[in-house]
Order: structure tokens, then sequence, then C-alpha cells
């Protein structure tokens, strides 16, 4: 992977960790953007302390926090079931909603990268089937809104 691929790849995790943080504190998004920066704007990756994408960790920490509502609904449209991203866990809320955000906000980045880089993501954090959950609504999503940027 190439020194951006693990930059961008930092600040995808260190984003979620940030959100997840907001969602369990009463921390703004401006005060996880400076203690970002105040840590080194750094994040761990298989082992190792790499240097993060600043500029993309604070698009997504701050786009998924404006856009959160639509988001949700977004989310809650690609999901099978009776599922409802309110009902799940905190940090798989905070993985679909960046990943949802990169989908929506973000046409620099093709979609299936984005979808790849949330699958490792999600393995950081979990050890099951939960990966295929995000692929397959991030996937859905994709089609939804990027139908254009994706291969058959």
């Amino acid at each position: 992977m190439s020194s951006k691929g693990k930059r961008r790849r930092a600040a995808r995790l260190a984003a979620v960790q940030a959100l997840y943080d907001m969602s369990l504190t009463d921390h703004s998004v401006n005060a996880v953007v400076a203690e970002f920066a105040k840590r080194g704007a750094t994040a761990e990756l298989e082992g190792q302390e790499i240097a993060a994408d600043s500029a993309l960790f604070t698009d997504i920490v701050r786009g998924v926090v404006e856009r959160q509502d639509d988001l949700d609904a977004m989310i809650n449209s690609a999901m099978t079931g009776e599922r409802n991203i309110n009902n799940m866990e905190i940090l798989m809320r905070c993985i679909l909603r960046a990943g949802a955000y990169e989908l929506v906000a973000r046409g620099d980045i093709d979609p299936p990268l984005t979808i790849s880089e949330y699958l490792t993501v999600v393995t950081s954090f979990f050890g099951g089937g939960e990966g295929g959950f995000v692929n397959g609504v991030l996937d859905r999503l994709a089609k939804t809104l990027r139908s254009d940027n994706l291969e058959d």
C-alpha cells in the first residue's frame, strides 16, 4: 500500500474512533479534531503509529456530524429486514456513518475503494460476520448513490 493509502486508512480509523468517542461523551467536533492534532494526527495500523491524512479525518468527522440524520436515513434504506441504525451497537453505527459519508461526499474516491477501506476498519474492531454486513449495506448505498462509478 502506498504512503498516501496508509495515511488515508489511518484517517478513516481515527475518524471512526473520534465518532465513537463523541457518541459516548459530550466532546464537540472541534474538541476531537483538536485532540487528534495534539496527539500528532496518527492512528495505530498493524502495530505501528501511522501519520494520518488530517484533512480526510476532519472532513469525515465534521461531515458525519453535519449530515447524520440524512446519513442515517440512507443507511436505514440500504439495510434489509427490520434493522435500524439506531438499534445497532455504537461502533457499528460510527463505521456505517463514516462509510456512507464518504460515498455521498467524496466523489474523488472510488466506491469500491471506500467500501474496502471500511471493511478493513471493521476488522480492526470485530472478528465475526460484521464485515459482510457492512459490505452489503455500503455496496447497496454505492449502487444507489454512485452507480456511475461502479462496474457491473
